[in-house]
């Protein structure tokens, strides 16, 4: 340890304090180059394509180039000069004093990729030319298939430099605005990137001294073949397994450490969007593009938006000056609630053309981040894609992770489908429109919060409100002065000895009575046992199709957040404690409730049953 923390002092104080920003990025992509064609067979070689981008090669500036080739001269003068690794490493950092860590590093790896490339090139023809046999006796090169023993490990080594690497050039590109040196992962990246440019520059001072040796050691004998067999147990004997060991350890903590950073980042950013929006949404605009923008465009799409008639991608000039209805739901939104929302905006249509035609809904699709999209998703979405009447986010990609923070912290998204109506200047008329259309239906259009304080002021608690736009039997039920039951559970034995009751004293009070089976929210299949019984025994009147039974229990959910939405969730209000009422009776097997125009008698009838029930087994 104090050896290790003594070369680092010694490193460290090599490197000038104004170091020099170059960028290194095109010289990194031709050693990643270099490499991995003199790492292949001969085939391989041959037959690779020219991937690497002509503006590499013509990026790097002369300057770098000479900088390559007399470190890489340097290096090979050290090892045969007999100095040991630590001190020719020391010497390469002296002479790259004024250059960043990357750059340092990055130059290394070229000036080996030069000297590694170079034998590897001679290697490949040295059979076959004898300009490669003669140019490679005069560099005292092993080539004749000397370092096939020992070049897995090599392979292995060149990797996690290359690694290291990239991962050293990708920090160090980060904006000067990322560093916050009291974050402590970025000064523990900061404080282990001069170690693992130095334990890599020292493995690639290693590697050219045993092969330097190797070579000249062979060459001492002054006999080729005795030089071969030679040279190639010296080979079998080198090990870089250590080195590479050691680097593996380093770059794993570095990347540990600089994944924790782009963590900060990503939630730096992701805070600094977030304001952004809270920011746009508090200021008046000439039109809707902006919000529209921030919301939809986050990646900078020009095409956001997919339009299901032409079923082509559009800008989002579509929308621009108009009224914008939100659908925001994740992908699991059922068939019922599309259906209906669609019944209603067709309904706003009819009852106000030139108005509704300033109108547009767009479908903002919300994935969890932290599942991987998978096929399965993929066609999920692509079955709603084509299912739905209306515009819509492309992908659930588009739509940017601080959006989906404002969508759940600032409107109150909470896994349900919610309708946000934003006007043609980018203002937020109705944090939820959902609620009243499930309630009033297209009677609620333009769906502002205005609208809805209005409908609210004109209810009552009554009938009609838990039963409109759902039933027309049952409101020409309330139109003839009848009596309305209804009553739920999926406990049938019980259903029919209450409904037996319930006739008789209706019919000794002379009460015109109607009971209407309206199930549970949940539990589907044992209440389509229920209606089955029900019809089978002609026991009552009950809805046969399971979306009227749960468009019920939603449109009183709805009710119920309607009225908290708009502060005026009251417990003394009629309206909220007949909402509860039901919702609590909901969790129960059995319940009932009476519904009568003459509240009195209501009242009555009600306090007879009751009554009749304590004194039953009932």
């Amino acid at each position: 340890m104090s050896n290790d923390n003594l070369m680092m002092n010694q490193i460290e104080a090599t490197h000038a304090l104004s170091s020099r920003k170059v960028d290194v990025k095109p010289l990194l992509h031709l050693v990643e180059d270099i490499f991995s064609r003199a790492m292949g067979t001969e085939a391989q070689v041959e037959s690779s394509e020219d991937k690497t981008p002509q503006a590499n090669f013509t990026a790097m500036s002369e300057e770098l180039s000479h900088v390559v080739d007399r470190i890489s001269s340097k290096i090979v003068c050290k090892v045969r000069g007999g100095s040991d690794e630590h001190s020719t490493s020391l010497s390469i950092f002296n002479s790259l004093s004024s250059y960043s860590w990357d750059a340092k590093l990055v130059l290394i790896l070229a000036a080996f990729a030069l000297n590694y490339g170079e034998y590897r090139l001679l290697s490949l023809i040295y059979a076959s030319n004898r300009l490669a046999k003669s140019m490679a006796i005069l560099k005292q090169l092993p080539v004749s298939g000397l370092l096939k023993p020992g070049f897995e490990e090599l392979k292995n080594l060149v990797s996690i430099m290359l690694d290291i690497a990239r991962c050293i050039v990708e920090f160090n590109e980060l904006p000067p605005k990322h560093f916050w040196p009291d974050v402590p992962a970025f000064s523990a990246v900061m404080a282990q990137i001069p170690t693992a440019v130095y334990w890599t520059i020292r493995s690639v001072v290693a590697y050219v001294t045993q092969i330097t040796a190797t070579t000249n050691m062979g060459h001492k004998n002054g006999q080729p073949l005795r030089f071969q067999k030679f040279a190639i147990s010296m080979m079998e004997g080198l090990d870089f397994s250590t080195l590479t060991r050691k680097l593996n350890s380093i770059y794993e903590h570095l990347k540990e450490q600089i994944a924790i950073c782009y963590k900060h980042i990503d939630e730096k950013k992701v805070a600094e969007s977030f304001q952004m929006l809270v920011n746009l949404f508090g200021t008046v605009h000439v039109d809707n593009m902006k919000v529209l923008e921030a919301l939809i465009c986050g990646k900078d799409d020009q095409l956001p938006v997919f339009d299901r008639y032409t079923k082509r991608r559009v800008s989002l000039d579509v929308l621009r000056s108009k009224n914008v209805l939100l659908l925001i739901s994740e992908l699991d939104i059922s068939e019922e609630e599309i259906w209906i929302l669609e019944m209603i905006l067709i309904g706003s249509r009819h009852q106000a053309p030139r108005q509704y035609s300033q109108y547009e809904v767009v479908w903002i699709p919300i994935v969890d981040r932290n599942i991987l999209w998978n096929d399965s998703m993929q066609k999920q979405f692509e079955t709603l894609k084509f299912r739905m009447p209306w515009y819509m986010v492309h992908h659930p990609s588009l739509t940017e992770t601080a959006v989906i923070k404002f969508i759940n912290e600032v409107w109150k998204y909470r896994n349900k489908p919610m309708v946000v109506v934003i006007d043609h200047q980018g203002r937020v008329v109705c944090q939820n429109a959902i609620h009243m259309m499930w309630i009033w239906g297209s009677r609620a259009f333009p769906f502002t919060s205005l609208i809805e304080e209005a409908l609210w002021k004109e209810e009552t608690w009554r009938i009609e409100l838990l039963v409109d736009n759902i039933d027309p039997t049952i409101l020409d039920w309330i139109k003839k002065g009848k009596c309305i039951m209804l009553y739920g559970g999926d406990y049938i034995e019980a259903a029919k000895e209450f409904m037996k009751v319930a006739r008789a004293i209706a019919l000794a009070g002379e009460i015109p009575l109607e009971m209407v089976y309206v199930g549970k929210s949940c539990e589907r299949e044992s209440v389509r046992k229920v209606i089955s019984t029900i019809t089978k025994e002609k026991l009552s009147y009950c809805w046969q199709d399971m979306t009227m039974i749960w468009f019920f229990w939603t449109r009183l959910e709805s009710m119920l957040f309607s009225k908290m939405q708009l502060g005026n969730a009251d417990d003394h209000d009629p309206i909220v404690q007949g909402i509860k009422k039901l919702l609590k009776y909901d969790k129960e097997s059995f319940w009932a409730m009476p519904f009568m125009e003459d509240e009195k008698r209501d009242t009555e009838y009600f306090q007879m049953l009751e009554s009749f029930s304590e004194m039953s087994s009932f």
